[in-house]
């Protein structure tokens, strides 16, 4: 059922011209499956970047890690959203592709469910994430990876 909204309403429209694209690569050494919470790295990459207004986009090279922006209050729901993972491709799900070990078949769905990248707005030099959001990659894979986040600012500086 669709629901009717009583009200819509949005804030003043901004513009400022903007030509500035920065990019830099983060190499995330991880310990195996779980969330890396990478929110304090992107912040500071605004900031050297000196970000006012614009969009960071985050895009990660690997078929079996993702990004997402999940709750950072509560590490249970990183545990149950793992939990949820398991259950959506878990590693005995009969997987022809498994060369590389049981547990990469079910990583590279687990990618496919979740994203290779993100786009965050980025306003008067913060990024525009809720109070309980944090940006984290998401490890799939069993054992230790090397992995590449891409971090890219387009907008206008300070």
């Amino acid at each position: 059922m669709i629901q009717k909204s009583r009200s819509i309403t949005h804030g003043a429209l901004t513009s400022i011209p903007a030509g500035t694209v920065v990019t830099t690569i983060f190499v995330v050494e991880t310990t195996g499956e779980g969330f890396v919470d990478l929110t304090r790295e992107i912040k500071q990459f605004i900031h050297d970047a000196g970000a006012a207004e614009g969009l960071v986009t985050l895009f990660t090279r690997h078929t079996s890690a993702s990004l997402t922006i999940q709750e950072n209050a509560d590490p249970s729901v990183l545990d149950d959203l793992l939990t949820a993972l398991d259950r959506l491709a878990p590693q005995d799900g009969g997987w022809t592709h498994d060369t590389e070990g049981p547990d990469d078949m079910p990583a590279h769905i687990r990618t496919m469910l979740t994203s290779s990248s993100l786009q965050i707005p980025v306003a008067q030099g913060k990024l525009m994430l809720g109070t309980w959001q944090a940006i984290y990659l998401i490890e799939h894979r069993a054992r230790p990876h090397r992995r590449e986040i891409v971090a890219q600012f387009m907008g206008a500086t300070r």
